[in-house]
């Protein structure tokens, strides 16, 4: 198992007009920070994560500081050689993959739901003493409920407040180009259940997000080659909404729950909504227990 510098297998992408990709992870036989199991590997590198930035002129706003200070700085130096000169972050959530980079951008305005930021107060201990550590932890320093509308050079942007895969989810739409940058909403392959106690709530909130007028999607985990075409269709939304349902029937079913991802979501990947990918065979068994654990509380 190799384990090259942070960031130096980061892929700069462009998946539509005016937004950038931050791609890394998903290369075989290399880990890039421990053997040992952790989150940076385990829950996002192994995986595949991609971070954006929405760019026009001289400002650009970016979704989510990637996995490490050094993956951040990659982000800012890339906008600084396309001459941007004011930058601002919104925060998807308040995992560690998402936030890692935050010291990056401290001199900038920093966006996040209020739920997020609580979150964040909350587990700085433990974020800061993680493995791999986000020391310091830098916080964002602008709060919003609900909705925020904003503006990136000429290009209208929504920000929508969600429960889905976590409590505290903000999801960023661009109404003009019919895109929605995801977050950890919706994942390729499977979503992570996070909070197996509230997967009815995210069910509710992902009916709602179908509802919404945009036509492709991009998420912060999923495969590189879809992202670089420009992201995954409304399908996706059906797929994900497919998978929390039957690992609630894990409840009942117990033939169901010993199943392997291959098997257990045969019916989802026969849509090429989403596609299988091995690695998730860890998360669907992390998953599954944890949907049958929330049960027995």
């Amino acid at each position: 198992m190799t384990r090259p510098p942070l960031g130096s297998t980061m892929r700069l992408i462009r998946p539509a007009p005016n937004v950038l990709g931050f791609y890394d992870g998903r290369v075989e036989g290399v880990r890039i920070w421990s053997d040992e199991p952790n989150w940076l590997d385990d829950g996002a590198y192994t995986l595949g994560i991609c971070t954006y930035a929405i760019v026009d002129g001289s400002q650009a706003l970016v979704y989510d500081t990637h996995i490490s200070p050094a993956h951040a700085r990659f982000i800012r130096h890339t906008l600084d050689g396309m001459g941007v000169t004011s930058i601002r972050v919104v925060l998807s959530h308040w995992h560690d993959d998402h936030i890692a980079g935050n010291e990056v951008f401290q001199d900038c305005e920093i966006i996040a739901n209020g739920l997020t930021a609580s979150a964040l107060e909350r587990g700085r201990a433990e974020i800061e003493g993680g493995n791999p550590p986000i020391r310091p932890l830098v916080l964002p320093n602008r709060t919003f409920e609900n909705s925020l509308s904003l503006t990136v050079g000429a290009i209208p942007v929504e920000l929508r407040q969600v429960e889905i895969h976590s409590h505290d989810g903000t999801v960023l739409l661009m109404p003009d180009a019919g895109l929605l940058l995801a977050g950890d909403t919706l994942e390729d392959s499977i979503t992570y259940v996070s909070e197996p106690e509230r997967l009815e709530e995210h069910l509710i909130d992902l009916e709602r997000m179908s509802g919404w007028g945009f036509d492709r999607i991009l998420p912060n985990h999923g495969s590189l080659e879809t992202i670089k075409a420009g992201g995954y269709d409304r399908s996706f939304i059906a797929a994900t909404e497919a998978y929390l349902r039957k690992l609630l029937a894990c409840r009942q079913d117990p033939d169901l729950a010993k199943q392997d991802l291959k098997t257990f979501g045969a019916d989802m990947f026969a849509t090429m909504a989403v596609e299988y990918f091995a690695p998730y065979e860890a998360v669907h068994r992390q998953n599954v227990e944890a949907v049958i654990k929330a049960k027995r509380r």
